[in-house]
This record gives C-alpha cells, structure tokens and sequence, in this order.
C-alpha cells in the first residue's frame, strides 16, 4: 500500500491510497473501529523535523515513491522536513507540515462515510487510487445532526431525482453530457427564458457564437497554452486521412485515389480546430467587428450555446461536473469610469435572481495575486470601485486578499441550499487581458482610441449545475412557475374523460402547462402517482365537478383544497406563476 494525499476539508477529510483492491464497506468499519482504539488511548502526535534528504531515504525505502514526490514539490530549498508519528512507536510515519491534534484522545467524534476513485493529483493519465472520506466532530451530537444533514442530502441527490421524475438520464456511450428527457427539456427552457426575461429590459443582446474555432482564436486568447488539454480538439487533416483509411478497409475500388499528403498543406484542407470550451473569445471578436463609439458602452452580450470541456472521467458526477453544458454567459464591455456602475448593476441582478429561487447568499471579494498582469494603479482603481459598488448595493461581503484572477480582481458568489450547503456559482470577473490581447478599442468622447475593460459575468453558472442545486434545494417539489408539470387533471371514471379533456385545453391555452391521466385505475393511484412526480396541482373531476364546470383542488402537500371553477384555479395559479411564489421551507428567509 501507498498513502497520497489526505488534507482536511469543508466537510471533514479524506486520504488517498494506492491498494491492490478497492476498499469495501467492511474495511471502513474495521478503520474505524481501529481509529476508536486509538482514540481511547490517548496517544501523543510527536512531530519530528528531519534532514530533507534523509525523508526521501526513508519514504523511498518504504516503498512510498508519492511521499517522495510530495517532498520533491512541497519543500524545495528546505533543509528539513516535517514529518508526524504517534510517540514511542514506529508503526506510521507521515510526511505533513502539520499542525496536528496534540494526542489522539482529542479525537472525540468522527465517522468514516465513503469511499471513492481517486486518481494521483487528480489527474486521470496518473496512478489509480482509493480514496476514504470522513468526517470529524467535537461532540456526538454535532456529528449526528451532521449525518442527518448527509441523510437528507442522499434523498435530494439530484441524481436519483432526476431519474425518478423522468427530466434527464446519461449513457456511457456520451459521458459526460446529459440526455434531457421532455420534463427536463421543459425545466431547461424555463430557467433559460426566465434568464432573457431578466437580461433583456437591462439592456443586454443575445448572440450565437460558433461551436468549433480555429487554433489561431485559442491562440490570440491564451487558452490553446494554458488550457488545450480540457479542450477537444480536431485535426482536420487526421480526421480526411482516417476516412480515407476507413474508405479502403470497407473495400473502396481502386479507381479512387488515396488522399495525397501534399493536399492537406492548405490552410482550406489542414486546420486545427478547438471545440468551444468558454465564450469570452468569441465575444471578443464579436466586439471588435466593427468600429465601436464611447456611446456604445456598456455593450453587454450574453450567450446560452453549449459549451465542451474535455473533464476527466473520474471527475464526472451527474450535473455538477460534465464535458458539455451551457452557461447564462454574458460579457460587459465597459469604460474604465463604467466599472463601479454596471458591477452595481450585476449586483441587483445576482440579487434579484437569487431571490426569485429562494437561495440566500454570500459574496466574496478577491483582490490582486502575487502574479498579477498590469499596473497596480489599475488594479487599485478597479478594486476600489467592486468595494464601493458592493457598498452602494447594500451587499455584505468578506475580501479574500491575492485570490484575484492574475488578468483583474472578481467578486464571487456562494448559494446556500435548503440543507445548509453552499455551492459556489455567480461570478463578476473584470478582465484587461483579453481586450489587449484581441487588440480592442472604442472611439472615446476625445476622439482618439482606447481600450474597454471587459466583464466576465455569470449568475446561475452552467445550467447543468444550477439545475442540479435546485432539484437538491426544492427535493424535485419545484415551486409552480418552474415546475415541468404544473397541474395534472385527474378523472375519476372514464364518463369524466371528455369534460377533463374540456379542462385540459382551457389551461393550455392559459398557458399552464398540464397532463391529464387517462389510465384506468383508481383515483387514490393516481393521486399518489402524481404526488410522486411532485406535481403542485391535482383537479380531480368527478360527477359534480362536470356538472357544475369546476374542478377539486389537490395540492402535492395541503391536500384537498376543495371545489373550485375552473376560472377560479386559472386565476389562483397564475397569480401564483407571476409572482414567482416559493414553497414556505424555502423562502430566502427561512433557508
């Protein structure tokens, strides 16, 4: 066995090992007990600093070439390294800069959760591992309200929801992208139109950029030497070479000549092309097609296109992490005297949008790293006036000092979900590299050039993601406006099928998008059925109801609400979709 890695977390810490099988349930539980053992006997950390080429030595000598590695990366030009044992015995020695607990009697409640593929520095081409999570607290009753938290969290995974409501699945011949069914699709192009509907009357203009560039783009940008190998890339000329090989194996007739190499040297026949991977440098190109007047800015373009990253497969989970996804992507191209104004603006919106979800939030200011690109003066200014737009918004903030971007400072946004997690997602990021390196400028009121500064701006983040967080945060009961099925029509004989399908058409031209359930079952089915599927609204006809025009009301959760005409529901529910009502346990305030 090799020990890699095993730093603490958020949410507790994990350890990294290379072993010759995976861990099973029935290791954990023998750790554990073991880790318990030790606990008890309240045995003394000893830290011990040792020359740093005798550490090598000795991790070498123990077969642990990762430990030697760390050493190599994480103390260059030290003399001594720090390395940990439990005192009087030789039983574990670990290489870590510490601090530790000082015995293990301080260890009072902890519980090994899980176990996961690991990969050496997370990096697929790398040596495979397991990984072991856990988590510790001071007392038993944090960590129990903490397992209940996990609990509760397991039952919201989106990715059991999603399954069970039928609104995306995967396959493994697409890893990575999302099939999405029709109540997803449905889901999809609500937050998509709702996001325009927010956009459009602040002035923004959507755009449709191409999915596929030349290397030459993602050269100008940065990205093809900084960030090519999370990008797919095409070979044209590979790409003919391979059909024409494909051509011969399936037996192609002599008469068609094999490709000549010599063709492909034509920049018509032979590029390198990168799948879009971000919108930023095609926005840039955007903007600098045509001459740009002082009276333009902010020109503010946004974009929904999808997006491929080339993640590595061990890093792939549901929506949170996947190789293609789209972004409520938009960037501001503003004066420098614009900067404080429309990061006001942003903040409105990023507050408004939150709010419409019922996701309280923290936002975070980063400032000027140790490597930075461009003049302090400008980088003074520029965080001067984030500071002062934050203020003037009423927005709390805490700075995170050097964690800026090396191209301008940002200003970050944590979401926290109904369950207490918080999930990092809007982003206000001011950029002057991208405008020098695209060569952009605007005719200033002096009639003379000068460059914009750009705004990297996003709020839900990838919609894959901001879907996955709201089906955790709502526990798939989205509220009505956003629920795919917003009202289920539900006869209780098939004598009622023709007054329900009267009902069905009013609501659907109402604009309410509802299902009627034609099965022949019993009603109490097919009420719980629909409560399965978490839809808000159940009208259950029967005799009375077809007599008398009017439908009975069932909601997901109060239960029978009564009769109701049919005009009467319209009214009551769309009242309900135009002020964006939230369920009561996830309003903003009782988060």
């Amino acid at each position: 066995m090799q020990c890699g890695i095993g730093p603490a977390t958020d949410e507790g810490f994990f350890y990294d090992f290379v072993v010759p099988r995976p861990f099973v349930p029935e290791d954990l539980e023998a750790i554990e007990k073991k880790m318990k053992e030790l606990a008890a006997q309240d045995l003394v950390y000893e830290r011990q600093m040792w020359p740093r080429d005798e550490a090598k030595s000795f991790f070498a000598g123990r077969g642990e070439p990762l430990k030697v590695q760390l050493i190599e990366e994480k103390t260059e030009g030290q003399r001594e390294v720090s390395c940990y044992t439990i005192k009087d015995r030789d039983t574990f020695v670990d290489f870590c800069v510490g601090p530790h607990v000082p015995s293990t009697g301080r260890l009072k409640a902890f519980k090994l959760l899980h176990t996961s593929n690991a990969y050496w520095k997370g990096d697929a081409q790398n040596q495979p591992m397991q990984r072991i999570y856990g988590t510790a607290f001071f007392s038993d009753k944090e960590l129990k309200d903490y397992l209940t938290r996990i609990e509760e969290a397991r039952k919201r995974d989106h990715r059991k929801l999603g399954k069970d409501l039928g609104l995306f699945m995967f396959h493994p011949w697409a890893p990575g992208a999302a099939f999405w069914l029709d109540r997803g699709t449905t889901l999809y192009h609500t937050l998509a139109s709702y996001m325009r509907e927010v956009l459009f009357p602040a002035g923004y203009v959507e755009v449709r950029t191409p999915l596929i560039f030349n290397k030459a783009l993602w050269q100008t940008s940065g990205h093809w030497s900084h960030y090519r190998k999370n990008m797919f890339v095409i070979d044209t000329a590979a790409s003919a070479l391979s059909d024409a090989a494909g051509a011969a194996d399936a037996g192609a007739s002599a008469a068609s000549p094999a490709p000549d190499s010599r063709d492909h040297d034509h920049d018509h026949d032979h590029e390198m092309l990168g799948v879009k991977a971000m919108n930023c440098p095609g926005h840039m190109l955007v903007f600098g097609s045509e001459v740009r007047s002082y009276r333009d800015l902010p020109l503010r373009l946004h974009e929904q296109t999808p997006l491929h990253r080339n993640e590595a497969s061990g890093v792939l989970s549901g929506l949170t992490r996947v190789r293609q996804f789209s972004q409520d992507d938009a960037h501001c191209f503003v004066t420098q005297e614009q900067i404080g104004s429309e990061v006001e603006q942003l903040l409105g919106l990023v507050q408004r949008v939150y709010g419409d979800f019922g996701l309280a939030f923290e936002a975070k200011l980063s400032t000027r790293p140790d490597e930075f690109l461009g003049d302090i003066s400008t980088w003074d200014s520029a965080e001067a006036q984030l500071e002062a737009a934050l203020d003037r918004a009423g927005q709390p903030y805490t700075v995170n000092a050097g964690d800026g971007a090396f191209y301008g400072p940002k200003i970050d946004f944590d979401v926290t979900d109904a369950i207490g997690r918080k999930w990092q997602c809007a982003t206000i990021q001011l950029d002057y590299q991208l405008p020098a390196r695209f060569g952009l400028k605007y005719i200033g009121a002096d009639n003379a050039e000068h460059m914009p500064v750009v705004i990297h701006r996003a709020i839900f983040g990838s919609f894959e993601r901001f879907i996955a967080i709201l089906v955790e945060h709502y526990a798939g009961a989205f509220p009505l406006w956003l629920a795919p099925v917003q009202a289920m029509v539900l006869p209780i004989a098939d004598r009622h099928l023709e007054y329900c399908r009267s009902v069905l058409a009013q609501l659907q031209n109402a604009g309410l998008r509802v299902a009627l359930d034609e099965r022949q079952e019993k009603i109490g089915y097919k009420i719980r059925e629909a409560q399965l599927q978490k839809v808000p609204y159940m009208l259950v006809v029967g005799d009375r109801e077809a007599a008398e025009a009017a439908v009975s009301v069932r909601t997901r959760t109060g239960g029978d609400q009564g009769a109701s005409p049919v005009a009467a529901f319209l009214a009551r529910a769309g009242e309900e979709i135009r002020t964006r009502a939230l369920p009561v346990q996830v309003t903003a305030a009782g988060v």
